[in-house]
């Protein structure tokens, strides 16, 4: 039976090429985790929300939306988490509930110093460079596993919502290099990409949030792009995704499936 898959994606980084000396700036990625919609009613979405209510006062017209960086800088609504014990114990919730619950991870980056230095004359945009190979793979696995798809990205705001969606329609009408245009609109049930704001409160754009760093995080420091031997929450997070969630080629590899570095 054929299913339907959609890709949440997440950013960390900007695509600015004008302040790629700082390490702040070099680094672009993007995250995509593949849910069945199936699921992602039944299971994703209570099962979220019950995290929500167990630790965090919830007022019914204003929801709790998982935000990594107001989350570990226990900004409100998850102020209790400055009680240690609280913040230990909802740490374990979620990487039981990251290891538990189902569904695939691609992350994307692109060095954008290397990427400048490589192509001097003409270059990518780096997000859509990314968004580009992210998606490629998000089609194979749709076509591999005979399952129908489509897309969704937290708003970026304006004229880059604009750019970005018609950026996703020459994709699916024209295909890339890699993968024929026929294949794109084989796999993917609309031409137009889903924009949503962070306050929608998108329980896969959510999820995207809470893994989108660590993944980037991983795949420099295996590159050698960055040195940081700090041992925090976040290496934690990347070995449940090293373990089973991670995109796989079919002799299991990971590197250029599941995580892939541009130039």
């Amino acid at each position: 039976m054929m299913g339907l898959y959609r890709i949440y994606i997440d950013e960390v980084g900007n695509h600015d090429l004008s302040h790629t000396d700082d390490p702040n700036h070099r680094f672009l990625s993007l995250t995509g985790v593949i849910l069945e919609s199936k699921y992602t009613y039944q299971v994703l979405i209570p099962e979220m929300d019950a995290i929500k209510r167990k630790y965090f006062q919830t007022d019914p017209d204003v929801p709790v939306i998982f935000h990594r960086s107001d989350m570990i800088n226990h900004r409100p609504p998850f102020s209790c988490l400055n009680d240690l014990t609280i913040e230990q114990q909802f740490n374990r919730d979620i990487l039981d509930a990251l290891a538990g619950w189902n569904y695939l991870v691609i992350t994307v980056a692109i060095d954008k110093k290397e990427h400048l230095n490589k192509y001097a004359v003409w270059h990518y945009h780096p997000y859509h460079y990314c968004l580009s190979v992210l998606l490629e793979r998000f089609v194979l696995f749709l076509y591999y596993k005979n399952n129908l798809g489509d897309v969704m990205v937290e708003t970026r705001g304006g004229k880059e919502d604009e750019k970005l969606k018609s950026s996703f329609t020459r994709l699916y009408e024209q295909g890339t290099d890699h993968i024929a245009s026929d294949l794109w609109q084989r796999t993917l049930t609309s031409r137009e990409l889903k924009v949503k704001p962070k306050t929608a409160n998108i329980a896969g754009l959510q999820l995207a949030d809470l893994i989108a760093h660590p993944s980037r995080r991983e795949i420099l420091i295996e590159h050698q792009m960055v040195i940081d031997q700090r041992n925090i929450f976040g290496d934690q997070i990347s070995a449940i995704l090293r373990q089973s969630k991670y995109y796989r080629s079919g002799n299991g590899q990971i590197e250029g499936y599941g995580k892939k570095l541009l130039p």
